[in-house]
Formats: structure tokens, sequence, C-alpha cells
């Protein structure tokens, strides 16, 4: 099989504009397509936005060293992601029900999931962490772009049931070459499902460069199924935010289903398991670091005249202290019982489970008291 060059890889340029409200230096540029959508945003909303992505950073970041030190077995880390996660959930509704994938662990925490509770799934301490139906947000998909067809199903359920929630679909751009997204994509529109596809462009499919995939926009992919789309700066939070308003404002209202794709950058590995030094450049690194979202907003509050310090100290001390429940909580869980693996597998007792449950333990016993 031939070897395709990630190298100077020309992507067209799409039809649709990349919205951005805030540029790098914090300054807020006019569109008026989306500035009424930030109508009723106050100041202290943008530093709880900025609260909440010093938290999530934070998370993330004791996340990975405890992964290093043995205490997780894999994680995906969200570096430089802070903005799409955070500004895209805290323009959803507590009814609005979400379909995450693997790397969602802001909109989780955001939506009232423990970070105990997301982390315990990643310790192999449990096989779901959080009841989905307490915060309307499904567990964590691992299977490539599946969530989207789950949510376009739930949708529908909404759509035949007169309702007015959406249903929130999460992936990355790798997720949008598989087969689960495209139909998902078809089955919303032809319903014209109140669903939101939420694409974090991040730059990268595991080692693939997105622009090996998809030689034009993503946003032009979703175009073509006739989905309402919307392109961002996903490290801009305000263009997230009144974009993920709009979109949602478009489905609930019976318009059909909707498409964000949030430009961004995974900053960090794919999982622990990866070391992205192998595929990419420095240099690239450094231009997306010059974009980050938390210094971007901080910037904007100091162009408003706000006093960043305080905003700053008490986003540091939430962050903090989470930090150090977080790792009392973990280092403290206890492990499962061997019996818990069967104990969920069905929902009524089912022979075979019992008897593959049994030979389980009746196997362990050899390793007990000096055995095998």
């Amino acid at each position: 099989m031939p070897i395709v060059s990630t190298q100077h890889i020309d992507v067209a340029a799409g039809c649709l504009p990349t919205h951005q409200l805030l540029n790098v230096s914090g300054e807020r540029t006019p569109d008026e397509e989306l500035d009424h959508h930030l109508t009723g945003l106050t100041e202290q909303d943008l530093a709880d936005f900025l609260r909440d992505m010093v938290v999530l950073r934070r998370l993330d970041n004791e996340a990975t060293a405890l992964q290093r030190q043995g205490q997780l077995g894999l994680w995906a880390p969200l570096l430089g992601q802070e903005a799409a996660q955070i500004g895209s959930i805290r323009a959803t509704e507590d009814t609005d029900f979400i379909f995450p994938s693997y790397r969602e662990h802001g909109v989780a925490w955001a939506r009232g999931v423990k970070a105990e509770d997301l982390l315990s799934v990643w310790r192999g301490a449990t096989a779901s962490g959080w009841d989905p139906h307490e915060v309307n947000i499904a567990c964590q998909q691992i299977v490539i772009g599946s969530q989207a067809l789950h949510a376009a199903g739930y949708g529908m359920g909404i759509k035949f049931d007169g309702g007015k929630e959406v249903a929130v679909a999460y992936f990355g751009d790798g997720a949008t070459s598989q087969g689960d997204v495209n139909e998902a994509l078809v089955f919303a529109a032809s319903y014209q499902a109140p669903v939101l596809f939420f694409c974090q462009n991040n730059q990268w499919a595991i080692s693939e460069p997105v622009g090996l995939q998809s030689r034009t926009q993503i946003a032009d992919r979703a175009s073509g199924f006739g989905v309402k789309t919307w392109r961002v700066d996903g490290n801009d939070v305000l263009a997230v935010y009144a974009a993920t308003k709009a979109a949602l404002a478009h489905a609930r209202h019976g318009l059909g289903p909707t498409f964000i794709e949030a430009v961004t950058y995974r900053m960090g590995s794919h999982t622990t398991a990866d070391d992205p030094t192998r595929y990419r450049k420095d240099e690239q690194v450094e231009q997306w670091r010059a974009k980050d979202p938390i210094d971007r907003l901080v910037n904007h509050l100091t162009v408003l005249g706000a006093d960043v310090q305080s905003y700053q100290q008490r986003a540091q001390n939430a962050a903090d202290k989470l930090a150090a429940e977080l790792r009392e909580a973990i280092t403290t869980m206890p492990d499962p019982e061997p019996h818990e693996l069967f104990d969920h597998v069905y929902a009524e007792e089912h022979e075979p489970s019992r008897r593959e449950r049994d030979t389980y333990l009746q196997y362990l016993t050899n390793f007990q008291d000096g055995g095998l």
C-alpha cells in the first residue's frame, strides 16, 4: 500500500466564514450574525467562563499526572480545547441531552458529573461513573462516532413526542470520516430532528492531520447533508457560546438539525499512550499556543477594565480545591470485587453469564494460599 505524505496538504477554501468574536489580544470583533446571541451575558458570566476553563485545565493536568503515576489506566487529554467545551455546554439547557465522546471531560464536569466519578471509569473501578438520567449526559463513548447515531435517534424521539429539547452529539474531526456520523446526519436531516452535531476539529485524528481526510472544511461536509452549519474559532469562548446558542435555537424551534465545526488544537497527546512528537512539528504547536483560549479571555477581561487578578485568584482557588479533592478520592478509591464484572451485563439473571462468573471466581482461587 502506498504511503500518503502528510506534508504540504492543500485544503480547499470552504464556503463558510470562521466566526471570531475575540481576537488573540482579547479585543471584541463585531459579528452581525452572532452578536445578538450574547445579549444578557455579563462580566460575571465571563469570569465564570474563566473559572470553568482554569478548573478544567487543572482537572486535565491532574488526570494526566495520575495516569503517569499508575492511578489511571489511560487518559485522553483535552489541553487547548477548554473554550470549545465550556463555551458550548454553558449554552445548553439542562433538559438538553448530551452524547459525548471520550474527550469531553469538561462537558461532563460542567453538566454536574463529579470529577472523581469521571476518572473512576479511566481507573477501571466502574463501567459507568454516573447515572446519565440524573445529569442528562450519556456516559463517554469510546467507539468512534457511534454517539452521533445515539443522538440522532434520541432527537427523532424528541421530534415524535413534540418535545422542545435538543440532543447534542460531540465528536472530533476524525469521526467525521466514520460511517456512523454520516448516517446520523442523514437520519437527522431526513426527519428534521432537533440534533446539534458539535465537531471539535483539533487538527489531528490520532496521528493523521485533518487535511489528509478532508480536502475542504469539515463544515462543508455537513452542509452537503442540508444541515444548517456554523464554523467558529474554537479557542474563542464567546464565539463558541454564541454559535451554540444559535444552533440550539434553530433546532429547538423545529427548523431541523444543526452542525458546528469548532476549529481548535489538541495541544497534548491523543491519549497518554501516544507520542505526538513523532508526527507533528514543534513550530505548529507553538503557533497554537499563542492562541490559548484562557489567555484570550484574560486579555478580554483586561480590555474591559475588569478586576482580572481577583477573577484569576478565584479560578485558581477553585482549581486547587478540585485537585486536592480529586487526588484524595482517586488514591483512596477501592478496587471493585472480581464478581462485579458480571453483575450488570444483563438486567436479569443470565445462565451463561452466571456460569462464566462461577468459572472465573473458581479460577481465582488457584492464586490463594500459595497456589499457582
